[in-house]
């Protein structure tokens, strides 16, 4: 079971799912709460500043939460940049791994911090960046480096790999290049501890050390599994302060998938059961459209009252609603058959699912709701319908 899952069951089986209105996303208060006062303690214990990372949680309805435990959001996109503005507030930071010259002129609006991938990047963008300056946007600007030190397995989501495009490696950095800007970003991690940060800090360290003194910050990008409860929080904190006294820089961390880790879950129900060499039940939620890493990472989510194929009486193979022959969730077993109606719950469904769900096949997206544990109320905040795939589209 993963981390987050097995944070996630107790809450799941507090929601009465029983009436609700299916494919849903549901997001639990009470446990995103928690999250956000464990990354609280750490933000004023180690005494850096914690961001949240709107790729990978943007349910933006949760967001007057949110902002009483932390800074701000950091952005991808000048979507995501105004959805930090406008919805959450705070500080905004910035990073992709390339910006237009239009993209530029309407980011300077919105964001406090940029962060540049490049030098040319950088050089490109500089003008706009100080116009917008002298009109009155106070703009901290940074480069992200790649210091090539590899943590994460899967090469899919790992952005110190070869060739990677994300970052500016040493060999090509030259001291000229940061003229006029204010601090480094680097980001390794994926679902790692901390004993990964403290490997990515002494290979930052050493490519891009002798820069440092020159910076105003440092920001050590996302990827930290902070809320995940074998996480290492107290080395966290200790390497954060002891790299801010060391260097007197502030730090900057971007977790996205600790912040909801553990906090939702995706309800669905049987459509039909049919046979084909085992039993399989097709659903009314699709791995492709509504869970993309389920295929990507590839994982295999986990089902309340489920087990391993075969573990339990009666093994399905679930199905997803389009028609990709290969949208396929998983073999699961229960102890009892399904039947149509039937409603099953996927745990650990808040963070990278809503924001990377899409309607191939017009096939609808899950309404999105929260659940407040105090009231045992669910709250749906939106739901998806026909105008939603047709405005994508022209």
């Amino acid at each position: 079971m993963s981390a987050g899952a097995s944070l996630g069951i107790d809450v799941a089986r507090a929601i009465d799912v029983s009436a609700i209105e299916t494919p849903i996303f549901i997001t639990d208060l009470g446990a995103l709460e928690g999250n956000l006062r464990i990354l609280a303690d750490v933000q004023q214990r180690a005494g850096c500043t914690i961001l949240l990372a709107l790729k990978g949680f943007a349910q933006w309805s949760t967001f007057p939460l949110v902002k009483q435990y932390l800074a701000g959001a950091t952005s991808s996109s000048i979507a995501e940049a105004r959805l930090a503005r406008e919805e959450l507030g705070g500080e905004v930071h910035a990073y992709a791994p390339a910006y237009s010259d239009d993209e530029m002129r309407e980011l300077v609006t919105l964001a406090d911090h940029i962060v540049l991938n490049s030098p040319s990047q950088w050089r490109r963008h500089r003008p706009t960046i100080e116009a917008a300056r002298r009109a009155g946007r106070a703009i901290s600007c940074g480069l992200r480096v790649n210091h090539e030190h590899q943590e994460v397995e899967v090469a899919l989501y790992d952005p110190a790999g070869p060739c990677s495009r994300l970052g500016t490696v040493r060999s090509q950095l030259h001291e000229h290049d940061l003229d006029g800007l204010d601090g480094l970003h680097f980001h390794t991690l994926c679902q790692v501890n901390s004993d990964a940060l403290q490997r990515a800090i002494a290979a930052f360290e050493h490519k891009f050390g002798d820069l440092i003194p020159r910076m105003k910050w440092v920001n050590f990008g996302g990827g930290h599994h902070i809320t995940r409860p074998d996480y290492d929080r107290e080395l966290l904190v200790r390497l954060v302060r002891d790299f801010q006294d060391k260097w007197k820089v502030p730090v900057y961390l971007e977790p996205g998938e600790a912040v909801a880790l553990g906090t939702g879950v995706l309800v669905s129900t049987v459509l039909d059961i049919i046979e084909n060499g085992m039993a399989i039940a097709i659903l009314d939620t699709s791995a492709t459209a509504h869970m993309p890493d389920v295929l990507e990472m590839p994982y295999r989510p986990v089902i309340v009252d489920a087990g391993e194929p075969n573990e339990r009486a009666h093994t399905y193979r679930l199905g997803g609603l389009t028609c990709l022959a290969g949208d396929v969730i998983g073999d699961y077993s229960f102890d009892r058959p399904l039947t149509v109606g039937d409603k099953l719950v996927f745990l650990d469904m808040a963070h990278y699912t809503m924001v990377k769900t899409s309607t191939f096949n017009g096939v609808r997206l899950p309404s999105i709701a929260t659940h407040d544990p105090q009231a045992r109320k669910i709250t749906v905040h939106r739901r998806f319908g026909y105008h939603d795939y047709r405005d994508r589209l022209s």
